[in-house]
């Protein structure tokens, strides 16, 4: 299979461009895929520059360009250069003029616009960061999601995307010798959620942890019995408090947090008496 050349020609950050590039070529099994990234082309000279790379690495173009001026131009050039020519949000953006009965304001970066949201995502983002690892448990109580489990069960990677969609969350470790403090079983507001995985995967990420650090790799921290015993120490605790558990296993960061926000979505739906299930999901 020959390479194929990926233009993503945006007239904003190219974020949404290139998370729907990459959703696409998952779909492939191991794609020879070249990408070119064009952020913020906003006028018709700056996309005029990127035509001799079009030309000289002829491919498929994907754009987001919402400026009639240059996605016309834009068209011509693909046209003229026999490239295919994707606006990937059209179909999207006219089912939804459609269905809400206007039109869309056609602004590039809108959505990067510093609005309420905006705002909420950096102070999500500012106390996530401030309330890793156990910190700050006087202050638990403003978390809208709480994740509980054992060293490295993706707690502080999982709680940064969660920030980044503008959930402020705290992270705590379990540690069997050390249990956290008491605030935590007194929490009312966030959403307490306990991850796991399996033993083996567990050993083999901290091992690989170890080993980044130079340090020995026999030891406790990596011992199959006591990993297997700490997991059920966890386990136990999550199931007599009732909190929602994920199994974070074969899942990757955005997998698990998707399954933590609709968790919360489903809680902000149901009513307070209704409680969370200690069951893997």
């Amino acid at each position: 299979m020959n390479r194929l050349n990926l233009h993503l020609v945006s007239d904003s950050t190219g974020e949404t461009l290139e998370m729907i590039a990459k959703a696409a070529l998952a779909q492939f099994d191991d794609p020879d895929v070249s990408r070119h990234f064009w952020p913020m082309v906003r006028s018709l000279q700056h996309l005029d520059r990127i035509v001799p790379d079009l030309a000289a690495h002829p491919g498929l173009v994907f754009h987001t360009l919402v400026n009639p001026e240059t996605r016309k131009r834009l068209e011509e050039h693909c046209r003229h250069l026999g490239l295919p020519a994707v606006p990937v949000l059209d179909q999207v953006t006219a089912a939804l003029e459609a269905q809400l009965g206007q039109e869309a304001h056609g602004r590039p970066g809108r959505q990067h616009m510093m609005d309420e949201d905006y705002f909420k995502r950096v102070e999500a983002i500012q106390y996530t960061i401030a309330h890793d690892d156990g910190i700050g448990y006087e202050e638990w109580e403003e978390a809208d999601i709480v994740l509980v489990g054992v060293s490295r069960s993706s707690k502080t990677p999982t709680s940064i995307y969660l920030a980044n969609r503008g959930f402020k969350t705290a992270n705590i470790p379990l540690v069997v010798e050390s249990p956290p403090p008491p605030a935590l079983y007194g929490l009312r507001h966030p959403l307490i959620v306990g991850l796991t995985t399996s033993p083996e995967r567990l050993v083999q990420i901290r091992r690989n942890r170890l080993l980044s650090l130079n340090e020995a790799t026999e030891t406790a921290y990596v011992d199959n019995d006591r990993v297997k015993a700490e997991l059920q120490f966890a386990r136990r605790m999550f199931g007599d408090n009732g909190w929602p558990v994920i199994d974070v296993t074969r899942r990757s960061i955005e997998e698990t947090a998707a399954a933590i926000i609709r968790l919360a979505q489903e809680r902000d739906r149901k009513p307070a008496s209704e409680g969370g299930v200690g069951k893997p999901i």
